[in-house]
């Protein structure tokens, strides 16, 4: 009878490290703590450990090596990784596949399908630089929930910078939220019941058709052109389908990079009025942009539109602080919503960003930002260039180009080829409300393109196909 439960204490140990090592907790190559450590940490006999050592040694997750105590096996693969082989590419059918590969880090892997800038970018704002200048302005405050509205002094500071752009609102009309995409589901949330009709940019942003779909929403693509909106698709879409709301990115759209032109943006806020539309702008890339840039909320200073901003791209994604910008009374009502759901935001993070917007510091560093930025943007356009591929809307600020490489016809199984050689695409089906509609076109990073093994895996596979 002792035995019986000694085996299933040993078992019940060897599933528990087990799933630390499937978890990442231990990689491969990894020593795990000695057969005494162990004892003593989970108040074990030493034969126990012995025991739970010895079924995972037949599951082929550890391996002792004489003298020196037991490693995790460098031949064990996470159940996770196994799902990177190339065949698995065609996850990207799933909405929140893209949004899954963002979450992670591959070693010796060029992300060139990559959202965000390199943290080389960015390292010039490092948070640590901030975090007790954060306690002194009020540590008493940082252990309680925050203002329904985010907090005051950021809100303050958001009514200075987005004067800047031309868009003129006071605290009352701000709203901070966990990041843009938090913005996106309040509003979501507020004006989308199951089965309302909503437009979208198209291609567009991923992460947005999946949240309207959990909605219920009736979701329709508005063809998206090198400046802007498909006008006639939009006209006649508002004729016959009567929605209430499209979400667009004026400015360095996702994926194509294009920015809506002037023109455009007058006549889109005409239709707009005539059928009774709500427009909500996404502007994610707002640093990253000249402050001149057009807009549609600043032409129509929040009437018949909803901007939605976040730091996540020009500071930190880890900091997670974004908000929404609109009339007043639905900035109160989308408040009392977010306190419903949320409580409130990270007042810590607020404060934060509060403090590098009010140093002179902020300045410099999106001066550097849009230097880098407009670098890459040429070198990356005139490789693609050599290479005879089509870029579908060159811009001087853009971190992203839709590019349609020479002889691909399907950019999923260009995607599979290219992960083959440790490098990482966002397909264009992605992009799309159909995900299994094939597409030529890739979203690249301007950034990223720059990296000599991306270049040199293009180069090897057209050569190939040549």
């Amino acid at each position: 009878m002792r035995v019986q439960r000694s085996a299933t204490i040993a078992q019940k140990l060897a599933d528990i490290i087990g799933q630390q090592i499937s978890d990442g907790v231990y990689q491969p190559g990894d020593k795990l703590p000695s057969l005494r450590e162990l004892a003593r940490l989970h108040r074990y006999a030493i034969n126990t450990v012995v025991s739970a050592f010895d079924i995972l040694v037949s599951r082929g997750m550890i391996e002792p090596r004489r003298g020196a105590g037991f490693y995790v096996s460098a031949q064990f693969r996470r159940a996770e990784e196994a799902e990177d082989e190339p065949g698995q590419l065609h996850r990207a059918m799933d909405t929140v596949w893209l949004m899954r590969e963002q979450l992670k880090t591959h070693p010796g892997t060029t992300a060139v399908g990559d959202g965000f800038p390199p943290i080389e970018w960015l390292a010039d704002m490092r948070m640590d630089r901030y975090h007790q200048k954060v306690v002194r302005t009020g540590l008493s405050s940082l252990f309680r929930y925050g203002h329904r509205y985010g907090y005051a002094p950021l809100r303050d500071s958001l009514v200075r910078k987005l004067g800047v752009l031309g868009l003129e609102v006071s605290t009352s009309q701000l709203v901070l939220t966990q990041g843009a995409n938090q913005a996106l589901d309040l509003v979501i949330r507020y004006f989308v019941p199951p089965g309302a009709t909503v437009l979208v940019d198209e291609p567009g942003y991923y992460l947005l058709f999946g949240k309207l779909k959990l909605a219920g929403a009736r979701v329709i693509g508005v063809p998206r052109l090198a400046d802007g909106p498909d006008l006639a698709a939009l006209e006649n879409i508002l004729m016959t389908e009567r929605p209430r709301l499209f979400f667009t990115q004026s400015v360095a759209h996702n994926p194509t990079g294009s920015d809506i032109s002037a023109a455009k943006a007058y006549r889109v806020l005409q239709l707009a009025e005539r059928h009774n539309l709500l427009i909500v702008e996404d502007d994610p890339f707002a640093d990253f942009k000249p402050p001149s840039t057009v807009r549609l909320s600043t032409l129509d200073q929040l009437e018949r539109t909803i901007y939605i901003g976040s730091f996540s791209k020009s500071f930190s994604a880890a900091l997670r602080v974004g908000f929404i910008a609109c009339n007043t009374a639905l900035a109160s009502d989308l408040a009392d919503l977010n306190a419903l759901i949320h409580v409130s935001g990270s007042e810590y993070c607020e404060r934060m960003v509060d403090i590098m917007l009010r140093e002179g510091h902020y300045e410099r560093h999106l001066v550097k930002l849009r230097q880098k930025l407009s670098t890459a943007c040429v070198s990356a356009q005139q490789w693609l260039d050599e290479h005879d591929c089509e870029v579908f809307a060159r811009s001087g600020q853009s971190l992203y180009l839709w590019v349609a490489f020479p002889g691909v016809h399907d950019s999923l199984q260009w995607a599979e080829d290219l992960l083959a050689r440790n490098v990482k695409m966002a397909p264009g089906r992605v992009f799309h409300l159909d995900s299994a509609a094939i597409s030529r076109w890739s979203r690249c990073n301007v950034a990223a393109m720059l990296d000599p093994r991306f270049q040199q895996a293009v180069e090897a596979l057209l050569g190939a196909t040549g």
